[in-house]
């Protein structure tokens, strides 16, 4: 195949079968080259089930619509049935993330220059992040600001069971659900990286609170900390694309944007949550059992409390799966099992908010590292591989118009001295494996035990 026609042929993903590879393994392989196709099949094979069987449509009809919806109060309830809703939006995100990445995305990073593999996935990666992330976060604003809980920390819990929300408020919790599901998918059939176990760890929790918060009926609470979280995952990347394109000073400007946001909403707006949930949840919502009718039975009424399960904490965390009409318990060991999930959350941003200091200490020292290839797959990759019948090789002549394309994280965007043309092109001829960091003024340091937990702070958006 010639060059001009490979220009156009989508990036494989996935690797050859081999001897040594399981079925699982292969299986794996084969999802993760057909992404697209099998969503589109799937998606067709739904669609046309719901036109074309209209027996089958009772069964089909929640993955389509909103389920619950009430036209007295014009809201939604919540239960079982959304299941299916996220499900088709877990398709439709496997399938639209690789649409976007090969047809919008790969475009754009070869036409601002970025033209090795590595250099391109890296490129695609962060851009369908900042993607999702823009609209996600622009969503879950507008809610809050036009909610009763927009920095109204008692609003999160007054009138509680929420039984019912609006639609839109539904959508947004619904399609982050999914959105976190498809993630834990693309950790495990891209290529792994040394921060795997972290990042897919840290999915699996991510996925838990989101359900256990909608089975509670917590999602005000939920909606206000996914806002939060958003706008780190939107500028952090940013700053890694423009890495990438070789904008050094643009790029050094949203380096200091990303730690004034990570320290008012993950260290200042995160904990009041979090206090929020220890002082006013108590306050606002009376221990006792909440009928649907709005009647409730107190806990001191101990007899009927216990018999209704008040006591028991996981019967109650999916009351809106199991039985949506029937009574919501509330009692302190959920109020602290929920406060001890999300301190266990806070100490792990703080450790990693402990590290950035020590990055922007480094920066304001004058300190700079070596440029050095800093992620874990492809490290064998050399610079001048050929990727859309291209030569991506820098020489002497072309090195200064040429972006960086390393992996960046957060350890990687350190404020170092401009090098020279003349050093620059040096270190090109001395290593194929080592690129310049004349053109962003950025150095990376060295493969540290931290360095890939950090370029994904918080979530892989994530996660």
């Amino acid at each position: 195949m010639d060059g001009a026609n490979d220009a156009h042929k989508p990036y494989k993903r996935a690797k050859p079968r081999t001897e040594n590879d399981g079925l699982f393994t292969y299986l794996c392989m084969q999802l993760c080259e057909h992404q697209i196709g099998i969503s589109v099949n799937l998606l067709s094979l739904l669609f046309l089930t719901h036109v074309f069987f209209p027996r089958a449509r009772q069964h089909t009809r929640p993955f389509f619509h909103l389920s619950y919806y009430n036209p007295d109060t014009e809201k939604y309830g919540c239960g079982t049935d959304d299941l299916s809703y996220v499900a088709l939006w877990l398709v439709i995100f496997v399938g639209l993330r690789v649409a976007i990445m090969d047809y919008v995305l790969a475009p754009l990073a070869r036409r601002g220059g970025i033209t090795t593999k590595k250099g391109l996935v890296r490129f695609q990666e962060q851009a369908w992040l900042v993607c999702y992330c823009v609209c996600s976060w622009s969503l879950g604003v507008y809610i809050t600001w036009h909610s009763e809980y927009f920095f109204n920390l008692h609003g999160m819990w007054e009138g509680w069971p929420f039984r019912e929300i609006t639609g839109m408020s539904k959508f947004y919790y619904l399609v982050q659900w999914a959105f976190w599901i498809a993630q834990i998918l693309v950790v495990n059939i891209e290529e792994k990286r040394k921060d795997y176990a972290e990042m897919f760890t840290h999915h699996i929790f991510t996925i838990a609170l989101l359900f256990l918060s909608y089975g509670f009926y917590h999602t005000r609470v939920g909606i206000v900390i996914l806002c939060t979280m958003d706008l780190v995952d939107i500028v952090l990347p940013t700053a890694k694309l423009l890495k990438y394109l070789g904008y050094a000073k643009t790029c050094d400007i949203f380096f200091g944007l990303f730690v004034v946001v990570w320290l008012v909403t993950r260290q200042i707006f995160f904990p009041i949550v979090i206090y929020s949930v220890y002082k006013h949840a108590p306050i606002d919502i009376q221990s006792g059992c909440y009928f649907n009718d709005g009647t409730m039975v107190p806990a001191s009424d101990s007899a009927k409390y216990d018999a209704l399960g008040g006591n028991i904490a996981w019967l109650n965390l999916v009351k809106a799966y199991t039985d949506r009409e029937g009574p919501v318990c509330w009692n302190p060991t959920i109020r602290y099992s929920f406060l001890g999930l999300l301190l266990s959350l806070q100490a792990i941003i703080f450790l990693w908010f402990c590290m950035i200091i020590k990055v922007v200490i480094n920066v304001v020292r004058g300190n700079s590292a070596d440029d050095v290839r800093s992620d874990d797959e492809g490290d064998d990759e050399e610079v001048d591989e050929k990727i859309d019948g291209v030569k991506t090789g820098y020489d002497a002549q072309n090195v200064s118009a040429a972006p960086l394309e390393e992996e960046v994280g957060v350890e990687a965007l350190n404020f170092a001295a401009r090098k020279s043309n003349i050093n620059s092109a040096a270190n090109v001829r001395r290593s194929k494996t080592q690129r310049t960091t004349r053109a962003s003024g950025i150095s990376i340091p060295g493969h540290g035990d931290h360095k890939e937990l950090l370029g994904r702070i918080g979530c892989d958006k994530p996660s």
